[in-house]
């Protein structure tokens, strides 16, 4: 029965050649059992025909093989699949080494061999297009068979071997970049469809495999510096892992980044274009642990950067040249990304970023004039990213005391572009609920509807009344500061008046209305005092602040009586004469009429018999900034740096520091041994004194003293009273 059996299926095999496939095709499909030998004897006949060099009855073979593989759908398949593998190995096999004979094959080598054939294919440079693209896509379709066939099954090959991955990516990238989407059949369409096939499979142990090819063929192939290319890779990669898997990509990136930090400019603001697409397409908060590590590793490429462009080469020997242009190309490319990291991380992780940054600033005085500005720009800039990104109902945790300090002291500097970052980064992180842009039009203009912000509509939190009760004067004492610089243009007094608007609407209260009115009404005495140096121009500017600040603050809830007083006031001449300045106004003094003038009394009127009332007695107390006081701020006047920079304990730390090591490392040990037993003593005698103190026993009524005890530190204890 046997013998009949394989008669009538070879009988049915032969009559295909060359015209009844379907009898073949029916038999399989009802006696699937005999599939593998049905199999087995077309691959015998196919290398018979082969040897006979009848190349069309060879055609006919694997097209009958490829159609029962397509029909059949049952368990014994894969003995099918192995014979049509072995056949497809003898095909690609037939040129080249035709007579070599294998003593013993080896199933997991014959992978091995289809991968590098297959790849080959995928390499092809055929002089006719047609054929070459045909190749081409033979041979990724031939690497996407054996990615499906060896992933999910652990007995195969391990694909994800790197001997593996350097052969199917690069294989995969050529044809990716060389090729447009020209139809569904063209190389590019057919690789980018294998490629995400190929990441969707990767498990977490194999990411770093399958994305070093990547790299390395980008740098070897210098695509870097074109980006599209390289950000169009990785985009595939970040849509097509799973997103638990995402920060693999970027560490990787990242130590790519820094192994590249010695090459031009033009490479490294290409990684970090890609480095920001990934960020934005990474699923939120999968940074992971590593965060510091990606914005620390982001900040030094910004320090390098600012050292190459300020010594013009970005190598150590001097024989590499960079340009300035191009260095700053890269230093915004920086900025950028930090900002796209930011926003993929919550609340709580950005404002350690925030202090993160806040403390890499540099201090004044510790490194070169030009450098030390140069970088504090680039780190206020990537500040004022992240500060964009922040959105949190709690200024205590957006502006605690240790970021804040130190943020207010650089709005005294002489330099106006640090002041005006400065500025933004405050407007923003008060600004909950974005309405800058909105406030920043009111700033240049006397119409606005306050009913397009975005306003809350209960009281100050009880975190918001705390902030203001720690910080406000504080804030109030810089902005009155900051407006007394001459180098201000119009930019900062429309960033001044958006920071004072946002303060008015995001802490709303009649104290806080009262204190803004008061600061307003310092500013304008500020601009008509004869005693302070300022130009006409800055002189308009805080005019412009006061008027467009207090047009705004009339209409968000004091009572009617003051914005009549407001508008009574010729605003629009006051904003002619500022915000629309030209640089041919005549030196001199600024002479403002009455008329253009708010009044102290009008005010206080207009307050009268509401709910500020209770608050209208501090307009008797003209605001004046404390320049010293709880805070112990100091300030010191230099010509080579800031007029009148606020010294914090955070910006003055660093320094104390780096003089205390220095003294212990070059002083003579004598005189160290003396410096500090003189202290120690000096240390005791005041110990010895508030001891004195503490124990000393109250007077009596009767005006005698009582002996005097021992004092408790002289006390001597038994040895087991004594831990």
């Amino acid at each position: 029965m046997n013998i009949i059996n394989k008669l009538c299926f070879c009988r049915l095999v032969d009559n295909i050649f060359p015209e009844d496939p379907e009898k073949l095709t029916f038999f399989a499909l009802s006696a699937p059992e005999k599939l593998d030998r049905i199999a087995a004897y077309l691959s015998e006949r196919l290398t018979r025909e082969l040897n006979r060099h009848r190349y069309g009855y060879v055609c006919i073979a694997m097209e009958a093989m490829e159609q029962l593989l397509l029909a059949c759908h049952c368990q014994s398949i894969n003995l099918l699949v192995e014979s049509f593998l072995s056949t497809l190995r003898l095909l690609l096999e037939f040129v080249k080494f035709a007579n070599i004979e294998e003593d013993t094959p080896s199933y997991h080598r014959s992978y091995d061999f289809f991968v590098s054939r297959f790849s080959e294919m995928c390499h092809t440079e055929h002089e006719d297009t047609d054929i070459q693209n045909k190749i081409r896509v033979a041979g990724i379709r031939g690497l996407q068979g054996v990615v499906r066939k060896t992933v999910d099954d652990e007995l195969q090959v391990n694909i994800w071997e790197p001997r593996h991955m350097e052969q199917i990516v690069p294989a995969l990238l050529v044809n990716l970049q060389q090729h447009t989407h020209t139809n569904s059949e063209s190389p590019a369409e057919q690789t980018e469809v294998c490629f995400r096939e190929l990441l969707g499979r990767a498990a977490y142990g194999h990411i770093t495999n399958a994305v070093r090819p990547v790299l390395m063929h980008l740098d070897s192939h210098s695509l870097w510096e074109g980006r599209s290319f390289a950000v169009q890779c990785f985009q595939i990669i970040m849509y097509s892992i799973q997103p638990q898997h995402s920060h693999l990509v970027i560490q990787q990136l990242l130590g790519h980044l820094d192994a590249n930090s010695r090459t031009p400019a033009s490479v490294r603001a290409g990684i970090v274009e890609v480095l920001s697409e990934a960020a934005a397409i990474e699923a939120t908060g999968s940074v992971g642990p590593t965060v510091l590590e990606v914005f620390n590793t982001l900040l030094r490429q910004l320090r390098q950067s600012v050292d190459y462009q300020l010594t013009g080469y970005y190598d150590d020997d001097g024989k590499q040249e960079t340009t300035s242009s191009e260095e700053k190309t890269l230093q915004d490319a920086v900025i950028k990304t930090i900002g796209s990291f930011a926003n993929t991380l919550p609340v709580y992780q950005r404002s350690e970023v925030m202090l993160f940054i806040m403390g890499r600033i540099p201090v004044p005085g510790m490194y070169p004039a030009l450098g030390s500005r140069m970088i504090q720009v680039m780190l206020l800039k990537s500040l004022l990213q992240v500060s964009e990104c922040y959105d949190s109902s709690n200024l205590l945790t957006a502006l605690p005391s240790s970021f804040l300090e130190p943020l207010l002291s650089f709005t005294l500097m002489e330099d106006p572009e640090i002041r005006l970052l400065v500025l933004s980064i405050l407007t923003s992180l008060i600004d909950r609920r974005h309405n800058a842009p909105r406030l920043s039009a009111a700033a240049a203009s006397v119409t606005f509807d306050v009913s397009v912000l975005q306003r809350k509509e209960d009281r100050c939190s009880r975190q918001d009344n705390l902030f203001i009760r720690k910080h406000a004067q504080r804030l109030y004492r810089h902005i009155y500061l900051t407006c007394k610089e001459e180098s201000s243009g119009r930019s900062h007094y429309q960033a001044l008046c958006a920071l004072l608007a946002v303060v008015c609407v995001e802490l709303t209260n009649e104290e806080v209305t009262v204190d803004l009115i008061r600061l307003v009404l310092a500013l304008q005495e500020l601009a008509l005092s004869n005693q302070e140096c300022l130009s006409v121009f800055n002189r308009c500017g805080v005019h412009a602040v006061c008027a467009a600040f207090l047009l705004l603050l009339s209409q968000l809830g004091p009572p009617p009586p003051l914005h009549q007083h407001v508008t009574q006031v010729n605003i629009r001449t006051v904003l002619v004469h500022t915000l629309c300045i030209t640089s041919t106004l005549p030196e001199g003094q600024l002479k403002v009429d009455e008329d253009f003038l708010f009044a102290q009394s009008k005010i206080c009127e207009a307050l009268t018999g509401s709910s500020y009332s209770a608050h209208a007695e501090r307009f008797n107390t003209p605001y004046t900034p404390q320049i010293t006081g709880t805070h112990k701020h100091v300030y010191y006047s230099t010509r080579s740096y800031p007029s009148c920079l606020l010294l914090t304990y955070y910006a003055v730390n660093p320094c104390l520091v780096v003089k205390v090591v220095e003294k212990f490392q070059t002083a003579p040990f004598e005189e160290i041994a003396a410096h500090c037993g003189a202290r120690t003593s000096l240390l005791q005698s005041k110990l010895d004194h508030i001891f004195d103190l503490i124990i000393r026993p109250p007077p009596s009524p009767s005006g005698h003293s009582p002996p005097r005890s021992t004092p408790l530190y002289e006390m001597k204890f038994p040895d087991l009273c004594v831990y």
